[in-house]
């Protein structure tokens, strides 16, 4: 069988499909699902053709983010509390980006050092703080959970960060009564959506009464899936630059 050559034209002209079919799959991706973007200012923008740009407030999640927590965590969970709304105001008077509650607020200016009456208010207004707020207290539900792998973890820090950690330890000692592996989130999830039977809260090892953990289960897949699908774009979005910088050496 004779070898089949491409002459130069044809290897170049081929390049240039791939990557015009790689661009068209980042624009898909970047556009299908994209969040009702507020308050776009001009030197967030001017940032977005260095990295992928999830929000108007990408700068501000990668300068809080950690070896602990990926900025793109960060803006999942922004995400799927607010939809990226500074001014939201939930139902329970959870405020902000974030959805801080106004008591965690303060505890967690205290721990960090930061408490005085000028600082307490910020909440409402400095979208910076309610971010830094909220990764103080992830680390600290995170200090909370160390016993438990970090694979499994997040889904703890997750599910205590919408529902608090108390009715989450209630659970695992309800399952560990029970036999249920309560170092597994998806086994322990089997417990939680039954904490609000009269069964379950009424036991002797739960502590903090009846909850419903429904909103709890499903805020924990939302942001885990929200989390993986930032990560895909920002993979996809980093090897079209690649290949576009390569392209161009050539």
């Amino acid at each position: 069988m004779n070898d089949i050559k491409f002459s130069g034209q044809e290897l170049t002209a081929k390049k240039v499909i791939v990557l015009l079919l790689v661009a068209a799959l980042v624009l898909a991706l970047l556009f299908v699902r994209r969040p009702v973007e507020t308050e776009i200012l001009p030197e967030e923008v001017a940032q977005t053709e260095d990295y992928l740009y999830l929000s108007p407030y990408d700068s501000l999640f990668r300068e809080c983010a950690d070896s602990l927590y990926d900025w793109k965590l960060l803006a999942a969970i922004a995400y799927v509390e607010s939809k990226f709304d500074t001014t939201s105001v939930s139902h329970r008077g959870a405020v902000g980006l974030m959805q801080i509650m106004p008591s965690t607020y303060k505890s967690m200016l205290r721990k960090m050092g930061l408490c005085d009456t000028t600082l307490v208010d910020s909440l409402h207004f400095s979208t910076e703080m309610n971010i830094k707020a909220a990764v103080f207290y992830m680390h600290s539900l995170n200090d909370r959970f160390s016993f438990i792998n970090e694979e499994e973890r997040l889904n703890y820090v997750l599910g205590s960060y919408n529902g608090g950690s108390n009715h989450i330890f209630d659970a695992m000692r309800i399952a560990r009564k029970r036999g249920v592996n309560r170092y597994n989130w998806n086994s322990l999830s089997t417990v939680l959506s039954r904490m609000n039977e009269e069964e379950f809260y009424t036991d002797s090892v739960c502590k903090f009464g009846e909850f419903d953990a429904t909103e709890t289960l499903h805020y924990v897949n939302k942001v885990q899936r929200k989390y993986h699908e930032y990560v895909s774009k920002d993979l996809l979005y980093r090897a079209t630059n690649r290949l576009i910088e390569n392209q161009k050496i050539e």
